[in-house]
């Protein structure tokens, strides 16, 4: 894999198997921050549980970390990642998060564990494919669907997936993600979500979902 820097001064990869970077090029930390922790309001939740799709390099559980250590809250966080990376790897994705990084530095050491619990909260890692795997229903505060794009990773987009990810996310929970695809925000809309468009950065438009119906079946 190639180390990239992206425009804000944070590292991210190049997947040669999907064809992609980790994160945009405008900023690996901007994305996390901007996205993920600020429209999902995790930022303001008195006790984020964060359900996330792709956990990557880990910068979005980072930054989710960084803000609850921040405010004196704990975070719960449940990540699913079929393609761990190594240790090694995830160590050289440094960012400027003092206090994530201290407690990110310590979970690798006994990475990849699938649980890990600390005074700052509970991170579990599923190492398996999201639409194979059984998610606690009712349990997120949000959602952080940040796989590759629907182009190269299309299962991760689909309903029988968005329905499973609405099931575990409480009523009035929201959903992120970079992707402004319309077949996937057709999916989004039938899963129970009321779909947002939300202006982004470094390309037009974001998508926000938000849990008010029920999935089918």
């Amino acid at each position: 894999m190639e180390l990239r820097l992206t425009q804000d001064g944070t590292p991210t990869l190049f997947h040669p198997g999907y064809g992609e970077a980790y994160h945009p090029r405008q900023g690996a930390l901007l994305q996390a921050r901007r996205l993920y922790l600020e429209k999902t309001l995790t930022h303001l939740h008195p006790a984020p549980r964060v359900l996330e799709v792709g956990f990557g390099l880990g910068v979005n559980f980072r930054v989710a970390l960084e803000s609850a250590l921040q405010r004196g809250v704990r975070l719960f966080y449940l990540a699913v990642e079929k393609e761990p990376l190594p240790k090694e790897v995830l160590a050289q994705i440094s960012l400027p998060l003092p206090r994530a990084e201290a407690v990110f530095a310590a979970l690798l050491r006994a990475w990849p564990t699938s649980r890990f619990l600390g005074p700052w909260g509970e991170l579990r890692v599923l190492f398996t494919d999201v639409r194979e795997v059984g998610l606690p229903p009712g349990w997120a505060t949000a959602v952080y669907l940040d796989p590759f794009s629907p182009k190269a990773n299309p299962e991760a987009w689909g309903l029988p997936v968005l329905c499973k990810l609405r099931r575990s996310l409480k009523r009035g929970g929201r959903l992120a993600t970079y992707s402004a695809q319309g077949a996937f925000r057709r999916a989004l809309k039938e899963a129970g979500f009321r779909v947002h468009r939300v202006p982004g950065v470094g390309k037009r438009e974001w998508t926000v979902g938000i849990a008010v119906g029920a999935p089918p079946g």
